[in-house]
């Protein structure tokens, strides 16, 4: 097709009421298999996952004039926060509920962080603020992400390995020699497969799909990053919850710029100088921090979307709204959650254990395609410091670094003691040489939030 064509219909006013709802159902399950697997495997709300997903899509496109043909979908790069704090708190003797809650307000914290980098981005320029935090501290965070998270994924497995082998199978089917939209939900074909294989076998319990309701509410309150601030509010957990998890916000910034300058690609605009790289972390931070605030997950701009305008070569933004719209509707369908909620634990370790592994290979990858200099000696120990860091403390038997600041308790995990170290040592060391590039090239978008 001829740019000519392409930009016709990017332009086109009208693309006919049933082809615009048909092309956002498609977008919807583009986005669907990922978004609703972090709050299955965290334990977050797969409702208010929905909902926020399509609220923070809605807002992106505010603050971004409409310009932008992006979704806002759960981000994986928060898995380990969220395991590594609510590791924490049960250790501590809270639920894993309540714990989540705090580490929910951490993420939070990250979206927050968002707005602040946008605002020096828009007073100093990208290149000033993200060269700090170069492939060489983001890669092997990214890598050591993945790494820890591969346990559970292997336990969940191990529920029944001939089911987790389903979902194995089918991913890897699909995403090798599948064509079209088979290439572009293999996650989401591989769960079905897996899943109906699950239920014809008898390893479903679908009590709870009878017992929901067709209609409720996404948001619980005792669900909510807010609701810690009662009676039991324990401030030194929840300062430790932050400094795990915000430093993961600098990876996830990463990935969110190479989506941005992927989309611009696909699209034929620059969307890094109009509507600007400001506007669009603007956007993706006050999604994060509202939808952590009410239980949901980290979101971020979702790859898999991308992959779907490239296909269709339809880039109107209404067409994207309205897949946001369809997830904020279903939201409000507890029977639907209910099912999503009754998935075995085999099918979710099957998918898990391949996204696992595809983060740490993302950040592999981010290092390769940067061209990061390991024949320079304080890139080799910037890089094993932060994986030695990550694997050792989470692994030991002590299982986090803790230490007072007065009459507050901090604990540190592993990932947070990691990220500091590097971000400092990376800053401190001399020969520096790697820096953030403002419109990097499209290879660079391989998002998190992405199977």
């Amino acid at each position: 097709m001829s740019k000519e064509t392409q930009k016709a219909i990017y332009d086109a006013k009208e693309l006919g009421t049933g082809k615009t709802l048909v092309l956002g159902l498609q977008h919807m399950f583009a986005m669907f298999g990922a978004t609703v697997l972090v709050p299955i495997i965290t334990g977050l709300s797969v409702s208010a996952t929905l909902l926020f997903a399509g609220l923070s899509t809605f807002f992106m496109h505010l603050v971004t004039k409409g310009k932008v043909p992006v979704f806002l979908g759960s981000s994986f790069a928060f898995l380990g926060g969220y395991a590594a704090v609510k590791a924490q708190g049960v250790a501590m003797g809270m639920t894993e509920r309540v714990a989540l809650n705090y580490a929910c307000i951490g993420v939070a914290c990250a979206g927050l962080l968002y707005l602040v980098v946008a605002l020096i981005c828009k007073l100093f320029g990208s290149n000033n603020v993200m060269k700090y935090f170069p492939p060489v501290v983001t890669g092997p965070i990214i890598i050591a992400i993945g790494m820890n998270l591969a346990p559970s994924a292997i336990n969940n497995c191990s529920a029944n390995w001939w089911i987790a082998l389903v979902a194995i199978v089918v991913v890897v089917v699909c995403n090798i020699w599948g064509k079209g939209m088979v290439k572009i939900i293999p996650i989401l074909l591989g769960v079905l497969a897996s899943y109906l294989v699950a239920a014809v076998t008898g390893n479903v319990d679908f009590t709870e799909v009878k017992e929901a309701a067709w209609i409720g509410l996404p948001v619980a309150w005792e669900n909510t990053g807010l609701s810690i601030f009662g009676k039991d509010f324990d401030g030194g957990f929840l300062l430790s919850a932050i400094i795990t998890i915000v430093p993961i916000a600098f990876a996830t910034m990463m990935e969110h710029v190479g989506d941005i300058s992927a989309i611009g690609s696909t699209v034929g605009k620059n969307f890094i100088d109009d509507p600007g790289l400001h506007r669009t972390f603007i956007g993706d931070g006050v999604g994060t921090t509202i939808a952590a605030l009410f239980g949901a997950p980290a979101n971020t701009t979702y790859g898999e979307n991308t992959g779907v305008l490239a296909l269709t070569k339809v880039y109107d933004p209404k067409v994207i709204r309205l897949a946001a719209l369809y997830a904020a509707v279903l939201s409000f369908c507890p029977k639907f959650a209910a099912i999503i909620k009754a998935m075995p634990a085999a099918t979710i370790g099957g998918v898990s254990l391949i996204l696992y592994g595809m983060i740490s290979a993302i950040g592999i990858r981010n290092m390769i395609e940067n061209h990061t200099d390991f024949q320079n000696s304080r890139n080799v120990i910037v890089a094993a410091l932060i994986i030695g860091l990550a694997i050792g403390i989470g692994y030991s038997t002590v299982g986090a670094i803790a230490f007072s600041i007065g009459s507050v308790n901090i604990s540190l995990s592993g990932l947070a003691v990691a990220s500091i170290v590097g971000i400092v040592l990376n800053a401190i060391l001399p020969g520096r040489d790697e820096s953030f590039v403002e419109n990097p090239d499209e290879k660079l978008s391989g998002s998190l939030g992405k199977y």
